[in-house]
C-alpha cells in the first residue's frame, strides 16, 4: 500500500519514497504550450506548492522524476532553464517590512549563487531582482521561469493591521512590477496564493497574467477527482471498507467552474483521513479556524442561512482589495463556499454560491455559533440543544434559547437595528442547529412557498418557521406551515415530523415562545 505525502510539496521525495501521487502533468504540458504569464487560487492546503515544485523539476530537466507521468514523453528533456522560486509560505508570520525582505532577499541570493552570477544588494531589492534575471539568462543562454508560491500571505497576515497590509502590498508590487519588463527574458511565470487582490492594488504592472483560477480546462488542477481518488487510493478505501458516498459528502464539493466531474476533493482532508484510522473529522478546518471571518461576518451582520446559496457575479468573485474587501468572495477565495453552478444575469456571468461539503457547514457553523457568546457557554448551548430535540423536550428548547440570547452583549445591539429583524435570531438558531451535525435546510423550497429552516435527523424531521412578535406569535408560526403544506415534501420519507414555531421579542431580545406539534407518520 502506497504511503500518504502528508505535509510533503516536493516532487522529488513524493517520487523517491513512492507516495500515492495523483498525476497533473498534463496540466503543466497545457499551460506551457499555452501560454506565459498565468495566475492561480486556490484555498490553503490544496497541493499548490507541489503543483509548482512540479512544474519546477520539469523546467530543471529531472526527467527521473517523471517515470511514469504525463510529461514523460510529452516534454523536451534536452532543454533546461533556471528557476528563480519564491515560496511566501516559508515565514509563520509577516508581522514586519523586515520579514518579507528577508525572503526575498534570501531567494535571490540563493538563486544568484545557484545560478554562479554576482547579486547587486547595493540596489533596491526592485532593480536586483530585475538585474538578477538578466545577469542569470545572459550567463547560461536561457530564458528564466519564475515561480512564486504564496504571493499573497504576508498580506493576508496582516488583513486586520490596514497599515501594514498596505505597506506590504506596496513592497510586493514593486517586486511583481519587475516581471513584466523582463519580458525577453522570461519564459514561464506563475503566481499562486488564496486569493486575488485586484489588477489595480497589487497587479497594475503585471496586468499581462492569465488568470486560470476559475477556468474549466484547469478546474481539477489541484485537489483530487472522485475518479483519481478510487484509481490512486484504491488500496486504501478498501482496507478501510470506506464508504464511498459518505467520504463524498463529508470532503467532496470544491467546484472551480469545472463540470460535475471536476468536483474535487482537498488532499489534505483525503491524507489525514486515511492516516487517522477512517476517521470523519474536520481535518482541513481545523488547521485554521477563521477569527477573521466569523468577526466579517458578525460586524455585517450577514444573514447565516443565506450562505446555502447565494449568487454572486463573475466580476465581484475575481478579486478583491484590502480596503474593500467582499465577504462572498472571501468565503469563496478561502474555500468556505465555492461555485455550485453558473448562471446568468442578463447577459452577465454569475456564480451560485453554497458550502462545499459537510465538513466546511458544520465546521464553520460551529465557529459562527460563537457569536454572541463564549467558547464554554457555545458548547454548553449546543450539548443541550442535541439532548431537548433528542428527547423531543420543546419547553427545554425554549428555555434554552432564552437563555442564549439573553447572553448577548449590549453592544451588539448598539447603534443598529439587527434585533428587529427576523433573520438575526435565524442566523443564530441555525448556526447552533447547523453544528449539531445533521442535515439543515435553509429557506427550504416546497410547492407552496419556503421553510424558514428543515432539520433532517435519522428518525425525524423538524420544520422551523420563525416570528418577531409584532408580525405573529408562535402558534401563528405553526399554523402557516400547515397552511401552506410544508410538511407534505417530506410524508414520503416515512419519519416523524415536528412542527417549530419559535416567536422572538426585539424590544427584550428574548424567545418569547417555543410552540410545537407532532405529525403522525
Amino acid at each position: 500500500m502506497k504511503q500518504l505525502a502528508i505535509g510533503i510539496s516536493t516532487l522529488e521525495e513524493v517520487r523517491a519514497k513512492n507516495y500515492a501521487f495523483i498525476d497533473k502533468t498534463r496540466h503543466v504540458f497545457n499551460l506551457v504550450a499555452t501560454n506565459k504569464y498565468y495566475f492561480l487560487s486556490r484555498p490553503r492546503r490544496f497541493g499548490k506548492s507541489l503543483l509548482l515544485d512540479t512544474i519546477k523539476q520539469a523546467f530543471l530537466g529531472r526527467k527521473d522524476l517523471f517515470k511514469g507521468l504525463y510529461l514523460e514523453d510529452n516534454w523536451d528533456w534536452d532543454v533546461t532553464y533556471p528557476v528563480i522560486h519564491f515560496d511566501f509560505g516559508t515565514s509563520s508570520a509577516y508581522n514586519s517590512e523586515e520579514t518579507l525582505l528577508d525572503i526575498i532577499w534570501q531567494t535571490m541570493r540563493n538563486a544568484a549563487k545557484t545560478y554562479q552570477v554576482e547579486l547587486s544588494e547595493n540596489l533596491t531589492y526592485g532593480s536586483s531582482f530585475q538585474q538578477l534575471i538578466r545577469d542569470i539568462a545572459d550567463k547560461h543562454q536561457q530564458q528564466v521561469v519564475i515561480l512564486v508560491d504564496e504571493y499573497d500571505k504576508p498580506i493576508l497576515d496582516n488583513i486586520t493591521n490596514f497599515e501594514v497590509a498596505i505597506k506590504l502590498r506596496e513592497m510586493l508590487k514593486g517586486l511583481y512590477v519587475c516581471i513584466k519588463s523582463n519580458d525577453a527574458y522570461l519564459k514561464f511565470v506563475l503566481l499562486t496564493g488564496v486569493s486575488k487582490f485586484s489588477k489595480v492594488s497589487l497587479f497594475s504592472g503585471l496586468n499581462i497574467l492569465d488568470d486560470i483560477s476559475l477556468t474549466k480546462k484547469y478546474a481539477d488542477i489541484c485537489g483530487y477527482t472522485q475518479s483519481e481518488l478510487e484509481r490512486e487510493f484504491a488500496e486504501h478505501l478498501a482496507d478501510g471498507n470506506v464508504d464511498k458516498q459518505e467520504l463524498k459528502t463529508w470532503y467532496n464539493g470544491y467546484n472551480f467552474a469545472g463540470t460535475e466531474e471536476q468536483k474535487v476533493y482537498n488532499p489534505f482532508d483525503i491524507l489525514l483521513f486515511f492516516s487517522k484510522n477512517y476517521e470523519y473529522r474536520s481535518y482541513w478546518f481545523e488547521t485554521a479556524t477563521p477569527t477573521f471571518l466569523v468577526k466579517l461576518l458578525q460586524a455585517k451582520h450577514y444573514f447565516i442561512p443565506n450562505l446555502e446559496k447565494v449568487i454572486v457575479s463573475d466580476n465581484q468573485l475575481a478579486s478583491f482589495d484590502i480596503d474593500n474587501i467582499p465577504l462572498l468572495t472571501l468565503l469563496f477565495q478561502t474555500g468556505y463556499l465555492t461555485i455550485k453552478k453558473a448562471v446568468k444575469r442578463g447577459q452577465q456571468l454569475a456564480y451560485e454560491l453554497s458550502y462545499p461539503n459537510y465538513e466546511v457547514k458544520h465546521s464553520l457553523n460551529d465557529a459562527l455559533a460563537t457569536i454572541g457568546s463564549n467558547l464554554e457557554n457555545k458548547e454548553q448551548t449546543i450539548n443541550q440543544l442535541y439532548e431537548s430535540i433528542q428527547e423531543n423536550a420543546w419547553d427545554k428548547l425554549q428555555q434554552i434559547l432564552s437563555s442564549h440570547f439573553a447572553s448577548i452583549p449590549h453592544d451588539w445591539y448598539r447603534k443598529n437595528e439587527i434585533a428587529n429583524y427576523e433573520g438575526f435570531y435565524a442566523s443564530i438558531v441555525y448556526s447552533y442547529l447547523a453544528a449539531l451535525g445533521y442535515e439543515l435546510i435553509a429557506e427550504d423550497v416546497t410547492n407552496h412557498g419556503k421553510i424558514d429552516l428543515t432539520l433532517i435527523m435519522p428518525d425525524k424531521i423538524l420544520i422551523f418557521e420563525f416570528k418577531l412578535i409584532k408580525n405573529g406569535t408562535a402558534q401563528a408560526a405553526i399554523e402557516q406551515i400547515k397552511t401552506r403544506g410544508y410538511p407534505d415534501k417530506y410524508q414520503a420519507m416515512n419519519k416523524a415530523i415536528y412542527l417549530i414555531g419559535i416567536s422572538f421579542d426585539p424590544e427584550t431580545k428574548s424567545v418569547v415562545e417555543v410552540c410545537s406539534e407532532y405529525m403522525i407518520k
